[in-house]
């Protein structure tokens, strides 16, 4: 990662909310780099939300507790900058759009951030189609948000973000209230982002097989703490680790992993992540037929 630019930077991260008995986050470690897709991973309460909440100063500033650490986005000490300053930098979209939504009409969703940034009408014109098309909703700019399925509510969620144009997502398991097709658009809209316009994108999910395809790097969470951060290949290859606090690894790693254990075949390290790298193996393995 040395040809890019840090972009967020976390030094020494502790919270812990009032009233608690124990921290949320422990002492976090972490820099992510400009253009990363980045995955989440962990239990319910391991702390992803709170991390995910740290970076645009609702934690600490909007929700009580004690912090002690530096989280610094494009420079920027959270602790310094109020949230609506960072919100031009970091967009944030959470698991159930329904509670995001409150106006008339999509238009008027996107318009109500904008308006509280002070854009002027006339550049609110411009920017409304354009986020509406890179999510694939054009058209829809008079329908009510909550006539939208649930993979287009959440890629509503995701433009009203990009209307803002931040160089940042954060998604919370934004697909864990939509069907299969709408988890499918959701994903397809962040690769999207990342890959066209550079975007960091930064997503807590348990899609294993979706992270494994599309993150670079994959950081796993832990009653607080980061136990494993690094390229899918290196997290997804520690399956005993994953497998003692409860999370799976993508099926076609776990069967990689049980056939190299039992000796039934010779898998070579390090074990495949998708479908397609254990294909291109046994292509060229096993014997073909004629």
């Amino acid at each position: 990662m040395s040809d890019r630019k840090p972009i967020i930077e976390i030094i020494g991260l502790t919270y812990q909310y009032a009233d608690t008995e124990r921290p949320a986050l422990k002492d976090i470690n972490l820099v992510i780099y400009e253009g990363e897709y980045v995955a989440l991973l962990g239990l319910n309460g391991a702390g992803k939300t709170t991390l995910e909440l740290s970076l645009n100063g609702v934690v600490p500033n909007m929700i009580m507790g004690e912090m002690e650490g530096t989280v610094k986005i494009d420079g920027m000490d959270t602790d310094i900058y109020p949230t609506r300053e960072l919100a031009k930098v970091i967009g944030m979209v959470f698991d159930n759009p329904e509670f995001q939504m409150s106006q008339m009409h999509v238009s008027e969703e996107i318009a109500m951030g904008l308006e509280n940034l002070g854009v002027p009408t006339e550049e609110m014109h411009r920017i409304i189609p354009e986020v509406l098309q890179t999510v694939g909703l054009s058209g829809l700019e008079e329908r009510s948000p909550f006539a939208l399925s649930g993979g287009q509510m959440q890629r509503l969620a995701i433009a009203s973000a990009l209307a803002m144009q931040p160089r940042i997502l954060v998604m919370d398991e934004p697909t864990s209230n939509v069907d299969p097709i709408g988890k499918e658009e959701i994903f397809a809209v962040a690769a999207k982002l990342n890959k066209e316009r550079n975007m960091t994108v930064i997503m807590a999910e348990h899609e294993v097989e979706v992270m494994a395809a599309y993150a670079d790097r994959i950081i796993v969470l832990d009653k607080g703490s980061i136990i494993l951060n690094g390229s899918p290949h290196e997290v997804f290859g520690q399956v005993e680790i994953l497998e003692k606090i409860g999370l799976r690894v993508p099926q076609v790693t776990d069967l990689a992993y049980k056939l190299k254990s039992q000796k039934i075949l010779d898998w070579p390290l390090p074990l495949p992540v998708t479908i397609e790298e254990a294909e291109d193996f046994l292509s060229k393995k096993l014997p073909t037929k004629g």
